[in-house]
């Protein structure tokens, strides 16, 4: 019975240990890292998108161009 108690005990210790660990973690990325990051990828590839236009003075994508226009000019049916 006094070695399960001290397994138990070893166990127990084990988890504090990785508890405190983690929580004192200070260069885990959070989630704000990640939406900042992702909002800037989007911008970006927003103002290329916006200046190959610039710089063709055409449709680059014609597929999407269409299918935007089509969501504007539904009409419920």
């Amino acid at each position: 019975m006094k070695k399960f108690f001290r397994k138990l005990r070893d166990k127990a210790e084990a988890f504090a240990l990785n508890v405190r660990t983690a929580v004192e973690n200070k260069e885990a990325e959070g989630y704000v890292d990640s939406g900042v990051k992702i909002l800037i990828a989007v911008v970006i590839g927003a103002l290329l998108l916006a200046g190959l236009y610039a710089l063709f003075n055409s449709t680059i994508m014609p597929t999407v161009t269409s299918k935007v226009q089509g969501l504007f000019n539904y009409n419920g049916h």
